[in-house]
């Protein structure tokens, strides 16, 4: 819901809770990104029936995100697990802290302004960094094509039917580099994210989201603040 809503955070949070509970960082940007086939699809639906979708926009943007979310996930398949761990987690905080930022930031403007930023390489990075982090499309290309001046609720809206075609890339990339996927587990992410799909864009289409976003930057923080203390096996408060 939170990522329908916001037009990033669910790989964030998702992958934040997953690490927390000792799932390594590669299968738990697998498992992520095989229940997103489903989950960003519908919410990519909800937002073009709400007309939130800018078509032409999504076709730029296809492309370099699929390229980029294929070759993130080949390249966290070659990282070391101990280092990749803490290198996500710290990852993860500093997209806690612009999903902040993106909150509090001021105003923008009402109206599409694409010429103002170099489309391609942005999502060819969103897509690299969504596959190594399991979470980042959002926060990379959601907040940056936003700061630049583009509407809230367009860009939101086509950046998550966008998500629905790298994710796919990524997940065939796991697929074909025999990473392993808990099949129960992502049939129980994937149902949660369906019933919330449709939520979502509604909530982004009639709410106030700046409350929400904190809450979620917050979270986010917190739970990578807590992953870093146990990889470095410091005591930490929960």
């Amino acid at each position: 819901m939170v990522d329908g809503a916001i037009g990033m955070a669910y790989g964030v949070i998702s992958n934040s809770f997953l690490i927390s509970y000792g799932v390594p960082p590669v299968n738990a940007s697998a498992y992520l990104h095989a229940s997103e086939i489903v989950t960003t699809g519908v919410s990519g639906l909800s937002h073009l029936r709400l007309k939130n979708v800018d078509k032409s926009l999504l076709q730029k943007m296809i492309i370099p995100g699929v390229i980029g979310g294929a070759l993130g996930a080949y390249i966290l398949t070659t990282l070391n697990s101990d280092i990749l761990k803490l290198a996500v987690s710290i990852y993860l905080i500093v997209m806690g802290s612009f999903i902040i930022y993106r909150a509090i930031k001021e105003k923008i403007n009402d109206e599409i302004n694409m010429s103002t930023i170099t489309l391609g390489p942005l999502c060819a990075v969103g897509g690299c960094l969504d596959a190594i982090g399991g979470g980042g499309w959002g926060p990379v290309v959601t907040s940056t094509m936003v700061a630049k001046g583009n509407e809230v609720k367009k860009t939101i809206g086509t950046v998550n039917l966008t998500e629905f075609f790298v994710t796919l890339s990524e997940t065939f990339m796991f697929l074909i580099l025999f990473v392993k996927v808990d099949i129960i587990l992502v049939l129980s992410m994937l149902t949660g994210g369906v019933i919330a799909a449709p939520l979502a864009a509604y909530t982004c289409k009639k709410f106030p989201l700046k409350p929400l976003m904190v809450s979620v930057g917050a979270l986010v923080i917190f739970l990578n603040v807590r992953n870093i203390f146990r990889f470095l096996e410091v005591p930490f408060l929960f």
